[in-house]
Parts: C-alpha cells; sequence; structure tokens
C-alpha cells in the first residue's frame, strides 16, 4: 500500500476542518437561562448535525404557509430533515385564527406516533396548561412564534426553543425611520400596518417599533390590522388611500409591503409614499434590489428551521444541544444585500411546499 506523506495528511486534516467550519458552522444567539425574559444573549459557532443515528419521525406544526416567510422556514426543515434522513410530516393550519385545526393537528402527530414536534404556534397563550393535554409524552419544540413560558405546562412540555423576540424585529424598523427623522427634522406621518391583531408576532413587533419611534418626528396617524393574506392587505391599503391621502410611509408586515408596492403603482403614489417593511420574504427582497422598499430586518427562517431540526434529532439521540437558540438579525437595505444572509433566510424562487420528507427525498 503507497503511503501518503505525513504533511499531505496534514493539509488534508486541516483543508476538512476548515471546510467543515466554512459550510456547516453558523454563528447564533444562545440564550441563558433559556426561556428567560432576562436571559443573557451569547454568540456561539453552532455546528449542525450531518446525519442521523435512526430516521426519527419529526411532525412540524405550522399557522399557514400564505406567504413565503413560512415558506421559507418549510424549506429550511425540508433541507435539514433529507440532510440528517429522518421522516418529517407537515402540517399547517391555514391561517392564525385556526386554533382548533392546529390543536387537531397535533392530535395527528400524536397519532401519528411522531418522535418529535415542532411547534408554529397560532396563538402565544392558546396552549396555555393544555399543551401536554394535545401532545401526551412527545417532545415539543417551539419554533419561530413564541409561546407563554411562565406557564408550568408550557415548561414542562417545551424541550427547546429556537426564534428571535419580535420586539427587536419592529425597533430595528422604527430604529430606521427614527434616524431619517430624528426630532426636530419635520414631522411624517406613518402608516403602520402590523398584521393579524394579536396573533403571531404582531404585538412585540408593534411596541418595539413604537418605542422606537417615540421622541422622533414619526407620527403614526393610523394603524390597521389583518391576517396576512394580500386579499386583507390589499383592501387596508385601500382603506389607507380612501381616509390618509397625505401619508408618507407605509411601514408593515411583508404581506403588506409586497401589496403596497403595486398598489401604490396603480394609484400613482409611488414618488409620495415609501414602503418599509418588518420582516423579509421573497417579494420585500424583489423591492429592495429594485429600490422600491427602503429597509427590512431578517430573522433568517430557513436557519431557524434547520436549527429547530437539528435541536429535537440531539435532544432524541441524547447529544448536547443549547436548548433556546436565535440567528442574529440582520438589517437590510437596498445597498446591504449579503448573499449568505439571503441564503439563510428565502426558499430559493422554485420551492413549492413540501409536506413529508423521508429516506433523505421529498415525498410528493
Amino acid at each position: 500500500m503507497r503511503k501518503i506523506p505525513l504533511i499531505s495528511l496534514l493539509f488534508l486534516f486541516i483543508s476538512f476542518s476548515l471546510g467543515v467550519k466554512t459550510v456547516y458552522a453558523r454563528e447564533v444567539l444562545s440564550h441563558t437561562p433559556p426561556f428567560s425574559p432576562d436571559a443573557i444573549s451569547v454568540a456561539i459557532d453552532y455546528q449542525p448535525l450531518t446525519r442521523a443515528l435512526k430516521p426519527w419521525k419529526i411532525c412540524a406544526v405550522y399557522p399557514h404557509l400564505k406567504d413565503s416567510y413560512w415558506l421559507s422556514i418549510n424549506y429550511g426543515m425540508v433541507q435539514q430533515a433529507k440532510q440528517l434522513g429522518i421522516e418529517l410530516n407537515v402540517f399547517e393550519a391555514g391561517g392564525y385564527p385556526q386554533l382548533q385545526k392546529q390543536q387537531s393537528q397535533l392530535t395527528a402527530c400524536k397519532k401519528w406516533q411522531a418522535d418529535a414536534i415542532i411547534l408554529g404556534t397560532v396563538d402565544r397563550d392558546a396552549y396555555n396548561g393544555i399543551l401536554s393535554g394535545l401532545t401526551g409524552d412527545i417532545p415539543v419544540f417551539a419554533m419561530t412564534n413564541d409561546l407563554d413560558f411562565t406557564d408550568p405546562n408550557i415548561r414542562k412540555t417545551i424541550k427547546a426553543r429556537v426564534g428571535v423576540d419580535w420586539y427587536y424585529m419592529g425597533k430595528q424598523a422604527g430604529d430606521f425611520l427614527a434616524k431619517r427623522h430624528p426630532k426636530g427634522s419635520g414631522k411624517v406621518k406613518v402608516a403602520w400596518l402590523p398584521g393579524p391583531k394579536r396573533r403571531g408576532g404582531t404585538k412585540p413587533v408593534s411596541d418595539g417599533f413604537n418605542d422606537a419611534v417615540f421622541g422622533s418626528d414619526i407620527e403614526v396617524v393610523t394603524t390597521l390590522w389583518a391576517d396576512n393574506s394580500k386579499e386583507l392587505q390589499r383592501d387596508l391599503i385601500q382603506q389607507l388611500f380612501d381616509n390618509h391621502a397625505d401619508i408618507d410611509y407605509i411601514v408593515g408586515g411583508a404581506v403588506a409591503a409586497e401589496v403596497a408596492i403595486s398598489e401604490l403603482r396603480t394609484n400613482n403614489k409611488t414618488d409620495k409614499i415609501k414602503i418599509v417593511s418588518t420582516y423579509l420574504s421573497h417579494g420585500v427582497y424583489r423591492g429592495l434590489l429594485r429600490e422600491k422598499i427602503l429597509f427590512s430586518p431578517t430573522d433568517k427562517m430557513a436557519q431557524q428551521a434547520k436549527l429547530s431540526v437539528d435541536q429535537a434529532v440531539r435532544y432524541l439521540e441524547g447529544k448536547p444541544s443549547n436548548i433556546d437558540l436565535a440567528p442574529k438579525i440582520e438589517a437590510l437595505t437596498p445597498n446591504h444585500l449579503p448573499e449568505d444572509t439571503i441564503t439563510n433566510s428565502l426558499s430559493p424562487a422554485e420551492f413549492r411546499p413540501v409536506f413529508h420528507v423521508s429516506d433523505h427525498q421529498i415525498k410528493r
């Protein structure tokens, strides 16, 4: 057998080590103590698993797949499931008002005999006192949307969490505007369209936005709520034009921002009203590229989904894991759109919803 020189082996080892870190390691935030509002965030290099020890059955439940935010979560989760070789079963409730449907989906996960459940809740407080009754002894992992961790049943049932505090998503959007229009620079009027009232992340995103613009020359003249569907958000914007002809900004969720682009063009208001989004989507990304949208933060939803699958598998295999994780929120503008950030955020343009993965393959 031909011997490989020691220096060549050393080179291969170094190259492999550097390659693995470049390809797989991601800088994320770990919160200590976990699930605490007073947690300290520490940046860590997180090394996801590359394979699972067995084809674990993981059930994932989403609020909806109406916009590309949750589509990108679906993409990240599917990619990680294929990589690890686990079986993934996905349910979507059809919207934030569909609590009963989501509860029945959790029961379906239990009936499927899932090894773990990943829950993107439709409502922060809806599972207080009842989550374990729906999921039994199956370990549950919170993803993206927050739950009430002061509730004893939630604390007992949830084993780990991935997700950012949406207060800071709203705050970043507010900070952007407050810097453009500091106190004394001249009042500007903002229409605030955060999404569904009291659902998803709208309360913390609203709190963060309002805190950020306080003391600036930003005046929020109206707040309009609706679920994240293009039809409902279009109705709000048309209502806005009827009642507030003199606004300077439309600020809101990604669906509102996407719809605003076309509605401003249709109503010849493109030069009068500017758009800021509180989170990223494919349409918002295109709007940033075309300079139709001025700003959007991203919480890197594809990365969130991969981390959540990784957490579940680590728990099932008894491997060490950080149990309260979040990607770093990144501010995006037309002049700052890093490729790796977009890759960690959005699904490819051709990706379509996937509801089942098995044996490293998508099952249609």
